[in-house]
Protein backbone atom coordinates (compact mmCIF):
# COMPACT_ATOMS: atom_id res chain seq x y z
CA UNK A 1 0.00 0.00 0.00
CA UNK A 2 2.71 2.44 0.74
CA UNK A 3 4.51 1.87 -2.40
CA UNK A 4 0.97 2.56 -3.95
CA UNK A 5 0.41 5.86 -2.58
CA UNK A 6 4.34 7.12 -3.59
CA UNK A 7 3.58 5.93 -6.63
CA UNK A 8 0.81 7.99 -7.45
CA UNK A 9 2.21 10.65 -5.22
CA UNK A 10 5.15 10.67 -7.86
CA UNK A 11 2.85 10.29 -11.11
CA UNK A 12 0.62 13.36 -9.79
CA UNK A 13 3.72 15.17 -8.77
CA UNK A 14 5.09 14.42 -12.57
CA UNK A 15 1.52 15.30 -14.09
CA UNK A 16 1.90 18.75 -12.05
CA UNK A 17 5.14 19.78 -13.19
CA UNK A 18 4.17 18.40 -16.82
CA UNK A 19 1.27 21.36 -16.98
CA UNK A 20 3.45 23.77 -15.23
CA UNK A 21 5.34 23.63 -18.28
CA UNK A 22 3.64 25.29 -21.01
CA UNK A 23 5.47 23.37 -23.88
CA UNK A 24 4.80 20.08 -22.85
CA UNK A 25 2.75 17.94 -25.00
CA UNK A 26 1.75 14.79 -24.45
CA UNK A 27 2.55 12.41 -27.33
CA UNK A 28 -1.27 10.30 -26.57
CA UNK A 29 1.01 7.31 -26.24
CA UNK A 30 0.04 5.31 -23.14
CA UNK A 31 2.05 3.17 -20.89
CA UNK A 32 1.43 -0.20 -20.44
CA UNK A 33 -1.16 -0.53 -17.79
CA UNK A 34 0.34 -2.51 -15.12
CA UNK A 35 -0.92 -4.16 -11.64
CA UNK A 36 0.67 -2.60 -8.26
CA UNK A 37 -0.13 -4.55 -5.35
CA UNK A 38 -2.59 -6.69 -6.94
CA UNK A 39 -5.52 -4.15 -6.18
CA UNK A 40 -4.41 -0.98 -8.44
CA UNK A 41 -3.85 0.06 -12.37
CA UNK A 42 -2.21 2.92 -13.52
CA UNK A 43 -2.20 3.71 -16.83
CA UNK A 44 0.02 7.37 -17.57
CA UNK A 45 0.31 9.92 -20.49
CA UNK A 46 3.87 9.78 -21.63
CA UNK A 47 5.04 13.45 -21.76
CA UNK A 48 7.60 15.06 -24.13
CA UNK A 49 9.23 18.43 -22.81
CA UNK A 50 10.96 19.74 -25.56
CA UNK A 51 13.32 21.98 -23.55
CA UNK A 52 17.13 21.51 -23.67
CA UNK A 53 18.68 19.51 -20.90
CA UNK A 54 21.05 21.44 -19.24
CA UNK A 55 22.59 18.33 -18.05
CA UNK A 56 24.97 19.49 -20.00
CA UNK A 57 24.64 16.61 -22.58
CA UNK A 58 26.78 18.12 -25.23
CA UNK A 59 24.38 17.80 -27.97
CA UNK A 60 23.92 21.26 -29.40
CA UNK A 61 22.18 22.58 -32.37
CA UNK A 62 23.01 26.11 -32.91
CA UNK A 63 21.83 26.79 -36.11
CA UNK A 64 18.41 25.03 -35.95
CA UNK A 65 17.48 27.42 -33.19
CA UNK A 66 18.91 30.39 -35.29
CA UNK A 67 16.04 28.42 -37.89
CA UNK A 68 13.33 27.76 -35.32
CA UNK A 69 13.30 31.60 -34.43
CA UNK A 70 13.60 32.86 -37.86
CA UNK A 71 10.27 30.70 -38.40
CA UNK A 72 8.70 31.59 -35.16
CA UNK A 73 8.97 35.09 -36.30
CA UNK A 74 6.95 34.32 -39.85
CA UNK A 75 4.44 32.73 -38.11
CA UNK A 76 4.04 35.33 -35.84
CA UNK A 77 3.76 37.60 -39.12
CA UNK A 78 1.32 35.46 -40.64
CA UNK A 79 -1.09 35.16 -37.37
CA UNK A 80 -0.44 39.37 -37.34
CA UNK A 81 -2.08 39.33 -41.05
CA UNK A 82 -4.82 36.78 -40.53
CA UNK A 83 -5.68 38.80 -36.91
CA UNK A 84 -5.79 42.36 -38.66
CA UNK A 85 -8.01 40.37 -41.90
CA UNK A 86 -10.52 38.84 -39.17
CA UNK A 87 -10.97 41.39 -37.57
CA UNK A 88 -11.84 43.75 -40.32
CA UNK A 89 -14.37 41.35 -41.78
CA UNK A 90 -18.06 41.96 -41.50
CA UNK A 91 -18.64 38.67 -39.41
CA UNK A 92 -16.06 38.38 -37.32
CA UNK A 93 -15.51 34.72 -36.29
CA UNK A 94 -14.29 34.89 -33.25
CA UNK A 95 -13.18 31.50 -32.81
CA UNK A 96 -10.53 32.25 -35.53
CA UNK A 97 -9.43 35.51 -34.02
CA UNK A 98 -9.07 33.58 -30.86
CA UNK A 99 -7.47 31.08 -32.28
CA UNK A 100 -4.58 33.03 -34.29
CA UNK A 101 -3.86 35.20 -31.20
CA UNK A 102 -3.39 31.97 -29.31
CA UNK A 103 -1.10 30.79 -31.98
CA UNK A 104 0.90 34.39 -32.32
CA UNK A 105 1.09 34.35 -28.34
CA UNK A 106 2.64 30.63 -28.03
CA UNK A 107 5.07 31.43 -31.18
CA UNK A 108 6.51 34.65 -29.01
CA UNK A 109 6.79 32.59 -25.77
CA UNK A 110 8.65 29.99 -27.40
CA UNK A 111 11.18 32.67 -28.89
CA UNK A 112 11.24 33.98 -25.24
CA UNK A 113 12.23 29.95 -24.15
CA UNK A 114 14.90 29.78 -27.12
CA UNK A 115 16.75 32.91 -25.83
CA UNK A 116 16.74 32.10 -22.17
CA UNK A 117 16.87 28.48 -21.98
CA UNK A 118 19.28 27.83 -24.84
CA UNK A 119 21.42 30.67 -25.72
CA UNK A 120 21.72 32.46 -22.30
CA UNK A 121 21.51 29.63 -20.17
CA UNK A 122 23.91 27.11 -21.86
CA UNK A 123 25.68 28.85 -25.21
CA UNK A 124 26.48 32.08 -24.79
CA UNK A 125 29.32 31.76 -22.35
CA UNK A 126 30.02 33.93 -19.60
CA UNK A 127 32.96 36.69 -20.07
CA UNK A 128 35.44 38.30 -17.98
CA UNK A 129 35.56 41.91 -18.51
CA UNK A 130 39.54 41.70 -18.52
CA UNK A 131 39.32 40.27 -21.81
CA UNK A 132 37.69 43.69 -22.94
CA UNK A 133 37.56 42.40 -26.96
CA UNK A 134 35.80 38.76 -26.17
CA UNK A 135 33.61 40.99 -23.49
CA UNK A 136 32.46 43.56 -25.67
CA UNK A 137 31.18 41.10 -28.04
CA UNK A 138 29.74 38.98 -24.87
CA UNK A 139 27.43 42.48 -24.24
CA UNK A 140 26.51 42.89 -28.18
CA UNK A 141 25.29 39.06 -27.44
CA UNK A 142 23.14 39.89 -24.01
CA UNK A 143 21.67 43.29 -26.19
CA UNK A 144 20.55 41.25 -29.46
CA UNK A 145 18.97 38.51 -27.21
CA UNK A 146 17.76 40.96 -24.64
CA UNK A 147 16.25 42.26 -27.82
CA UNK A 148 14.59 39.31 -29.50
CA UNK A 149 12.85 38.21 -26.19
CA UNK A 150 11.92 41.87 -25.49
CA UNK A 151 10.30 42.54 -29.01
CA UNK A 152 8.49 38.81 -29.04
CA UNK A 153 7.13 40.15 -26.05
CA UNK A 154 6.10 43.24 -27.66
CA UNK A 155 4.25 40.91 -30.88
CA UNK A 156 1.77 39.21 -28.19
CA UNK A 157 0.91 42.77 -27.30
CA UNK A 158 -0.07 44.18 -30.98
CA UNK A 159 -0.23 43.30 -34.34
CA UNK A 160 2.09 45.92 -35.30
CA UNK A 161 4.25 44.47 -38.37
CA UNK A 162 6.81 46.54 -38.23
CA UNK A 163 7.90 44.37 -34.43
CA UNK A 164 8.85 41.54 -37.87
CA UNK A 165 11.02 43.66 -39.16
CA UNK A 166 13.14 44.38 -35.57
CA UNK A 167 13.05 40.90 -34.79
CA UNK A 168 14.21 39.46 -38.06
CA UNK A 169 17.33 42.51 -37.68
CA UNK A 170 17.74 40.95 -34.10
CA UNK A 171 17.77 37.77 -35.11
CA UNK A 172 19.93 38.31 -37.64
CA UNK A 173 22.29 40.50 -35.76
CA UNK A 174 22.83 37.77 -32.94
CA UNK A 175 23.17 35.22 -35.87
CA UNK A 176 26.54 37.13 -36.49
CA UNK A 177 28.10 37.95 -33.42
CA UNK A 178 26.93 34.14 -31.88
CA UNK A 179 28.59 32.72 -35.34
CA UNK A 180 31.48 35.34 -35.44
CA UNK A 181 32.29 34.36 -31.92
CA UNK A 182 32.35 30.75 -31.89
CA UNK A 183 35.02 29.28 -34.57
CA UNK A 184 34.27 26.58 -36.08
CA UNK A 185 30.10 27.25 -36.48
CA UNK A 186 29.36 28.09 -39.89
CA UNK A 187 26.05 30.41 -40.93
Amino acid sequence: MRKTIQLLAGILAFSFLAILNSQAQPTHNLLPISEIDNDYLVASNVVEAPQHCEIPCGIFKDKMRIDLLNEHITTIEKSMNLINKLSNEKTINYNQLVRWIANKDEHANKMQEIVSQYFLHQRVKIKKSADKEAYKKYMQQLEALHHISVYAMKTKQSTDLGLIKTLQDNVTAFEHLYFDAHHGHKH
